[in-house]
């Protein structure tokens, strides 16, 4: 019975094997893959071809789109800059051994994780206006600042514990080999482990920052003139919303992809041990 037994799993595990194997594995690939290819093509070609109002295309790409491409653009490279360097500080904080910075690190990567970026957006925009008597908060055009100022710090707390994981990935005896070079704590971790922690984080901050992009599209509920409200002007005027759609895809693909690719780049430059090409 049990050699019968052990004879039939035998036979199953062969035909596995035999079905399962590296040839049938990248035609079953290559299958999914050109199916998925032509049916998000077939739609994207019905759309273009049959939606899509190429003299209203090239009405409102300019200033509209144009104007609020670049006004997205500015608050990403803004926001990115100061998120990434908030989010380096943040990471120290929370992988240092005193435990009050420790605590505030956490704290503050736990309450901007925790709770939304539109919720964020709006205690910023509608509260610290408040602590002024009506109509005499200083700042005129709030709503840009506000769109900084949340998105550094809702990406800061991401970047943060990119760093952190980063910095935990580095073995404990590179900062002790530092150390017994000479070096202080400061200098060992600036010298030594945070250049592999960066290496290590780089994909997380990478993928982050794409976020970051994605997330100005919630700019547009504190008034902020960016794709999305240029979007909804176009379509309550004309009824038409696959033209002004198409236009706010290749405006965020036109960002995102670039950004893309600056971290692949960056991520091989810094494979220190991997074939550069």
């Amino acid at each position: 019975m049990a050699e019968s037994y052990s004879e039939g799993r035998t036979r199953d595990g062969e035909y596995q094997e035999q079905f399962l194997n590296d040839k049938t594995l990248r035609r079953l690939g290559a299958t999914i893959a050109g199916l998925f290819t032509l049916g998000v093509g077939g739609l994207v070609a019905v759309i273009i071809f049959t939606q899509v109002d190429f003299d209203l295309f090239r009405e409102i790409i300019y200033p509209q789109f144009v104007e609020a491409f670049l006004r997205v653009l500015g608050i990403v490279l803004v926001g990115s800059l100061l998120s990434v360097t908030a989010g380096v500080i943040v990471g120290l904080g929370r992988v240092s051994n005193t435990r009050f910075t420790n605590a505030v690190a956490t704290g503050y990567v736990e309450f901007f994780r925790g709770t939304p970026l539109l919720f964020q957006l709006l205690v910023i925009f509608t509260g610290i206006p408040a602590f002024w008597p009506p109509g005499q908060f200083p700042i005129s055009e709030w709503a840009i600042p506000t769109a900084i100022i949340g998105l550094t710090l809702n990406h800061a707390a991401y970047v943060g514990e990119a760093v952190r994981g980063g910095i935990d990935a580095v073995p404990d005896g590179q900062m002790e080999a530092a150390r017994s070079l000479g070096m202080s704590y400061v200098q060992g971790m600036r010298e030594v482990v945070l250049p592999q922690a960066w290496r290590n984080a780089l994909a997380a901050i990478g993928n982050d920052q794409v976020i970051l992009v994605k997330d100005t599209s919630l700019l547009t509920v504190i008034a902020v003139p960016e794709l999305i409200s240029a979007f909804r002007n176009v379509n309550s005027a004309t009824f038409d919303p696959w033209t002004p759609i198409i236009l706010v895809a290749i405006a965020y693909l036109m960002i995102t992809i670039p950004l893309g690719k600056v971290v692949s780049h960056l991520e091989t430059r810094s494979d220190w041990g991997g074939d550069r090409r």
